[in-house]
């Protein structure tokens, strides 16, 4: 019972950063289908057998489903809620054809298909741009506090004191960005541009690649320099600057899940470090249990949030079909040649991209079974 009580955050936790984000990013497809003259039938957050549900004026149904993994919009005209042209689409009406998404011209409908994941982009940056202006984005100064032995920093003759200037010719304003750089790249090596005692000394570095095994069980490859950092503080900006901090984050988060994705297709990354639906609810909860107050932990979970956000934006965009990247594929195929992909061909590369995507969640969802917080959230969650 303990257990129970120390623990119900996460469920709920869970609930909302999925509830919230399927809503931001099923709203893109909707809001931009409105504005080129497409009719919504549904509108769903969440699979399954409707709990409750409404019809707006313009024939929306709007509903949430009993499963709260994902959600759908379905346009006038699909079959189903991958958005595939009904079989007797050709059928329907004059007046019906025009607002059938599958009757719009190829530039609104690839609009369309590419404002989910833009929503998704769009609220990370908003949110982002928000919080660094309200409170202040938290950065720590790039000066080497310590060095540790036997350290990659230590074996190119790093002292403490130096303050890192740049990266591969990337200027560096905060620890943190520095250390994104290092930990992303795993053992790349850095051409550095120190400043000690006012004096501008290049330093090359190679960090070593650590592995790390946390409280939970998940064991990630990192690079690292080996030197600690002192002090902390909050930069408020201004709107500009705020804007183009936040821009900066996501697309730091975008190509490092670029990265991070390269790596494990090639090895250099364990494929292990996939999480899926469980290790959200895992990540959810802990960020919702993170700080000293409401305040203090709701912020916690608003930060996850920005960081699955930017990271459902970005998978959608895989050109896997079933996803909105696969819909963009055909899109470009259809601009090419000059006619969409026959019914036949569409039929099999959904049914591929089902199977993919089933794969994918069978095998993130197996590494969260075989990792050992796992077992001891449900063992306490039953006993």
């Amino acid at each position: 019972m303990n257990f129970i009580i120390d623990n119900w955050i996460y469920i709920p936790a869970f609930v909302v950063v999925i509830t919230v984000l399927v809503f931001v990013h099923e709203y893109g497809h909707y809001k931009v289908a409105r504005l080129c003259g497409i009719k919504v039938d549904e509108f769903s957050i969440g699979f399954g057998p409707e709990i409750f549900g409404r019809v707006d004026k313009n024939g929306c149904r709007w509903k949430v489903g009993s499963i709260p993994f994902g959600g759908y919009v379905k346009f006038h005209g699909d079959a189903g809620v991958a958005s595939n042209a009904s079989t007797d689409v050709e059928e329907i009406s004059e007046e019906e054809k025009k607002v059938s998404f599958h009757h719009k011209p190829l530039y609104q409908r690839a609009a369309v298909v590419l404002a989910g994941p833009a929503a998704n982009f769009i609220f990370a940056i908003a949110a982002l741009a928000i919080l660094f202006m309200v409170l202040g984005q938290a950065q720590t100064p790039p000066v080497a506090g310590e060095i540790v032995a036997d350290s990659a920093a230590a074996a190119a003759g790093m002292e403490p004191g130096d303050r890192v200037l740049s990266v591969d010719g990337v200027s560096i304003a905060s620890f943190e960005q520095l250390r994104r750089t290092v930990v992303v790249g795993l053992d790349e090596p850095l051409q550095m541009k120190i400043d000690r005692a006012g004096t501008i000394i290049p330093l090359a570095i190679t960090p070593k690649i650590v592995v790390q095994t946390d409280a939970d069980g998940n064991v990630q490859k990192i690079g690292q320099l080996g030197i600690k950092s002192t002090g902390r503080e909050f930069v408020k900006h201004g709107p500009i600057s705020a804007l183009a901090s936040a821009v900066d984050q996501t697309l730091f988060i975008t190509t490092a899940t670029f990265k991070g994705v390269g790596q494990m297709i090639s090895g250099a990354r364990d494929v292990a470090e996939l999480s899926g639906p469980l290790g959200i609810l895992k990540m959810s909860g802990d960020a919702a249990k993170r700080g000293e107050d409401f305040t203090d932990k709701a912020l916690s979970l608003f930060n996850f949030m920005i960081f699955v956000s930017i990271s459902l934006g970005l998978i959608n965009l895989f050109p896997i079909p079933m996803l909105d990247g696969g819909h963009l594929v055909f899109y470009i195929y259809e601009a090419i040649v000059g006619k969409p992909l026959n019914a036949k061909a569409m039929e099999y590369s959904f049914r591929i991209g089902l199977s993919l995507v089933l794969m994918l969640m069978v095998f993130a969802t197996w590494n969260d079974i075989n990792k050992p917080w796992v077992k001891d959230f449900f063992t306490g969650l039953f006993s």
